[in-house]
């Protein structure tokens, strides 16, 4: 088994602006969903109440704000629904005839669950007012309420989209190079690539196979890190496995690989895994199934 007593650290580049932003990812990316359905729920509740004024209707004034306040609170709770099921199909333009109709399917769960959760919590607030809430015939309230929902759901799943498409580009989205005209054709998937294009805002730049220290799978991707920053690439753990140098790269867990030539240190652990050091510090999990792998022949 590799092993060495210490950690040979390599010196690390400043960080840029995406390296900032990671740490603030998630509060941001929360704080956003907060923020637009507390608006929305402002907003919306104001304009009902005026609408109700004017057409001089017989309603109470918390009413209008029951309505448009559980709405919300429902649709905020079915966010990560949403992120997760766009994280299992993704719309793309390669992929986006098969995923419409899984995504019609996705807006009519979302509706039914949004419209169920918002009746549940108008009952409640009525209740609480001595008051009852009368949705009145399901079937048809439904199918009114499922024309809104379907542009709403349609909405999430475009900004979540748009959003990691922004992401990626930010941090920097590799793919495999493909050979250059004058070489012979090769397959759709090269069978050993030897570099990867990073496309970055604009930009774009080479890095060698054998530069790559570690793989991470992440979802769809499979994020490439290299000189201690990640790269997602578009691709499976498998796949990858089955186009890089063996003699290289090592699969250590069901999400990570490792370049044999970027690793430090292999701490055993009682359980029977271990943890892999890398040169720059980084730690990847190795699991019993594939510690053999690391033995030396």
């Amino acid at each position: 088994m590799r092993d060495m007593s210490t950690v040979a650290t390599a010196p690390q580049s400043p960080p840029n602006a995406w390296e900032r932003f990671r740490p603030w990812k998630r509060t941001f990316e929360v704080g956003f969903w907060v923020v637009t359905y507390l608006m929305n729920a402002i907003a919306n509740s104001a304009v009902t109440w005026l609408d109700i004024q004017r057409a001089h209707l017989g309603f109470k004034a918390w009413e209008p704000a029951v309505w448009e306040w559980t709405s919300a609170i429902v649709c905020l709770a079915l966010v990560p629904a949403v992120a997760w099921y766009t994280n299992k199909v993704p719309v793309r333009f390669d992929t986006w005839k098969r995923a419409l109709p899984l995504h019609l399917l996705g807006s009519v769960a979302w509706s039914v669950a949004h419209v169920a959760g918002m009746v549940a919590l108008r009952k409640v607030a009525y209740a609480t007012q001595g008051a009852d809430y009368d949705f009145g015939n399901w079937l048809h309230e439904w199918g009114y309420e499922y024309l809104k929902d379907i542009r709403s759901y349609f909405g999430l799943v475009a900004t979540m989209e748009a959003y990691r498409w922004f992401l990626r580009r930010w941090q920097g989205e590799a793919s495999v190079l493909a050979p250059s005209d004058d070489d012979v054709p090769a397959p759709v998937a090269p069978e050993r690539p030897e570099r990867f294009l990073v496309r970055k805002l604009g930009k774009e730049f080479l890095i060698a196979a054998n530069d790559v220290e570690a793989l991470q799978a992440s979802g769809n991707y499979v994020n490439l890190r290299v000189r201690g920053r990640d790269y997602p690439l578009r691709s499976t753990m498998a796949a990858l496995e089955q186009q890089l140098d063996p003699a290289r790269f090592v699969r250590v867990h069901r999400s990570h690989m490792v370049n044999l030539d970027c690793v430090a240190q292999i701490e055993p652990l009682d359980t029977g895994d271990a943890r892999i050091v890398l040169n720059d510090g980084t730690v990847v999990p190795c699991s019993r199934t594939y510690r053999d792998a690391l033995r030396p022949d």
